[in-house]
């Protein structure tokens, strides 16, 4: 519960900052982009946040909104004053490729003297996309293509994506769903929470927890900076932390996890190609089914159990090294502390 909590309120600042970049408020600018054929979108601003979005049933294009950078609202006057001492902004669209682009003329010495310029796009599915912000967050839905995106100012909100995903951000959390393919995330300022992707997965933080659920694939998901929750994983699973514990239900899947900072708890529907566990300093509490061939190499300061009737081999207080069911798959686990193992 305690890292669901934290990872909550973290992703909660993070998506709150994402909203305040144009949400629910009155555009500066709006662009139409209809009879234009888009199949590209290049953005870059900074101090604001980049949504794009690929959903039916909307008319294609790009909503600009501009507030003073410490939130304070602006008269279209005083807005068109300072772009055209302070900023150079260009929307156009040229074979096929949507550009959106601000540049400081100069650099500011008060930030408070700076404004915030986000856009909001609306566009066919079929887009890749090149975007970049170091003052906001940025949200991307319903689009199939080549997505690279990265600010250092605020959160990624991703969500039905599909082909190459690649995302950065250093100041805010990560929340994926519904995509696939390849995924490519990474935050050092926040938490992860991935749902119902699949494809080749790579999550990494060194800033918050991670939240994995209903995931398929090749899945990588390593943490520095919090606990990992998850469940219901298919395929392959290579996680790690070094600021949690880590907590796994029904997972179906190939299974390599470590921490040094907490107890792991594997629950295992279904093995795939083997199982390795370490926790440096603490315990592990193993679940296995028992209709399956698996070699067993466990260590613990103390290992309590429940055998399988088709157990062969030695099994003592502090160390297993034998089969069941005549062997097969490798178990392999360690525990600096206690290991319970249930094999039912």
């Amino acid at each position: 519960m305690k890292t669901y909590l934290t990872l909550f309120i973290v992703a909660c600042q993070s998506f709150v900052a994402l909203a305040q970049d144009g949400d629910n408020k009155t555009p500066y600018l709006t662009k139409s982009l209809a009879g234009d054929v888009i199949s590209s979108v290049i953005v870059s601003t900074s101090a604001g946040g980049i949504s794009v979005s690929g959903a039916t049933g909307q008319q294609p294009r790009v909503e600009v909104y501009i507030q003073g950078n410490n939130g304070r609202k602006l008269s279209k006057e005083e807005i068109a004053k300072r772009l055209e001492e302070d900023y150079d902004m260009s929307i156009s669209v040229n074979g096929h490729e949507l550009s959106a682009v601000v540049k400081n003329k100069h650099n500011f010495t008060n930030w408070r003297e700076s404004i915030s310029i986000s856009f909001k796009i609306f566009i066919p599915e079929n887009v890749s996309t090149e975007l970049k912000t170091s003052g906001g967050g940025i949200t991307l839905d319903h689009l199939i293509g080549n997505e690279n995106f990265n600010t250092s100012g605020g959160g990624l909100l991703v969500s039905h994506l599909s082909g190459m995903i690649h995302g950065r951000t250093s100041g805010g959390g990560i929340d994926v769903s519904n995509s696939g393919e390849d995924i490519d995330l990474s935050t050092s300022g926040g938490g992860i929470i991935a749902k119902n992707c699949s494809g080749k997965i790579r999550l990494i933080t060194s800033g918050g927890g991670l939240i994995l659920e209903g995931l398929k694939g090749d899945i990588t998901a390593h943490t520095s900076g919090g606990g990992v929750e998850g469940n219901n994983i298919e395929g392959e699973l290579v996680t790690g932390t070094s600021g949690g514990g880590i907590d796994l239900k029904h997972m179906r899947c190939s299974l390599e996890a470590n921490t040094s900072a907490g107890d792991l708890d594997a629950q295992m529907d279904e093995v795939g190609k083997y199982v390795k566990l370490n926790a440096s300093s603490g315990g592990i509490r193993l679940r296995l089914p028992a209709n399956k061939g698996l070699d067993l190499k466990l260590s613990a300061e103390r290992i309590n159990d429940e055998i399988a009737s088709a157990f062969k081999g030695e099994w003592n207080k502090t160390h297993v090294d034998g089969s069941v069911n005549g062997g097969g798959i490798p178990v392999n686990a360690h525990a600096d502390s206690y290991m319970d193992v249930k094999i039912n």
